[in-house]
């Protein structure tokens, strides 16, 4: 608890100096857009990015993803291609590349990692995550929120999850929720109601880790049991997933970016093993015809698509026409 207060001491000061320009913060010439959570481990961010990089690309904008590179070894900015290779440059920004109709740069310091997109000629910037890196000026900010585990016992790190308090939702343009608020006793803040939007994940089929053809659908996988291996923030909700196709599965939870080695998909009998995609990026070099990966999509009601791309866009032309935030 003592440190849990200090901490949120030492954040509340960072942000208010910031606010009164006693930190630099530098603006980028194009606009910014993050995506990012209160809480640590996953929230269901990396599929919201690409969903938005699609839906801006058809809106006839270049665009960018800046990503820290969590779990990778490369130094400095890169720019992340479908080639490239997880552990240099982290499973997350090497599945968006794949996955999304944008380039993608990683980098520690986020501004530098802006401005290679900008030098890039990209008309507009989605940092994921980031939401806490306040160096860099932004025009656009969504929170995700999981709605299995909401803002967990409400306390700032070290004794809880949170990174900020939830007041931080004040300040920010949209909040999406990703699945039912189904965490005992969970509410939303009342102030979030007009910047609310629900999102839920949808699974497609099951794609080989190895690459090839020959996609099955979930529903092929039923009968015997299958191994299902997990390495992300919540790995009870992919579980869940499985589970609700109606599959038999043995859970494997393993910690958030863990680096896998082919042991770690060896279970000593014959059973399919079923992984996410962030997963998979890591695997292909050594897993097995048992191998399967099972993609993700972000899925909005028409008007809640509609409603948070305009939100975004309404960001993107106060930057062009004002150069404000």
């Amino acid at each position: 608890m003592p440190l849990s207060l200090l901490y949120g001491a030492v954040i509340g000061l960072r942000s208010v100096l910031y606010r009164l320009g006693l930190r630099h913060v530098t603006r980028v010439d194009v606009p910014v857009v993050v995506v990012g959570n209160l809480t640590v481990g996953g929230t269901g961010k990396t599929p919201l990015v690409a969903w938005l990089s699609q839906h801006l690309a058809a809106c006839g904008m270049r665009v960018a993803i800046v990503s820290r590179g969590y779990g990778g070894r490369a130094r400095g900015v890169n720019r992340v291609t479908v080639h490239s290779r997880a552990s240099e440059v982290g499973d997350e920004p090497l599945l968006l590349a794949r996955r999304s109709q944008a380039t993608v740069f990683i980098g520690k310091d986020r501004v530098a990692a802006a401005q290679a997109a900008v030098a890039d000629r990209a008309d507009i910037v989605i940092c994921d995550d980031g939401l806490q890196h306040l160096a860099l000026k932004r025009d656009c900010e969504i929170v995700v929120i999981d709605g299995q585990r909401g803002f967990g016992n409400g306390w700032l790190l070290p004794r809880g999850p949170l990174r900020e308090l939830p007041r931080r939702l004040r300040r920010v343009n949209a909040v999406v929720v990703n699945g039912a608020l189904t965490r005992p006793g969970f509410q939303l803040p009342r102030f979030v109601a007009d910047t609310r939007f629900q999102m839920n994940l949808r699974p497609g089929d099951a794609w080989p880790v190895r690459g090839g053809a020959g996609l099955r659908s979930l529903s092929s996988f039923r009968g015997a049991g299958v191994h299902a291996v997990a390495a992300i923030g919540n790995p009870q909700r992919f579980f869940d997933m499985l589970r609700n196709a109606g599959l038999t599965i043995y859970e494997h939870a393993m910690p958030d970016h863990h680096a896998f080695k082919p042991g770690d998909l060896n279970f000593g009998d014959s059973l399919p093993v079923l992984m996410t995609e962030k997963d998979a990026v890591k695997c292909a070099a050594f897993a097995d015809e048992r191998c399967w990966f099972v993609p993700v999509t972000a899925e909005f009601s028409e008007a809640e698509s509609r409603g948070l791309v305009d939100v975004v866009l309404a960001r993107v032309h106060a930057h062009l026409t004002s150069g404000k935030s």
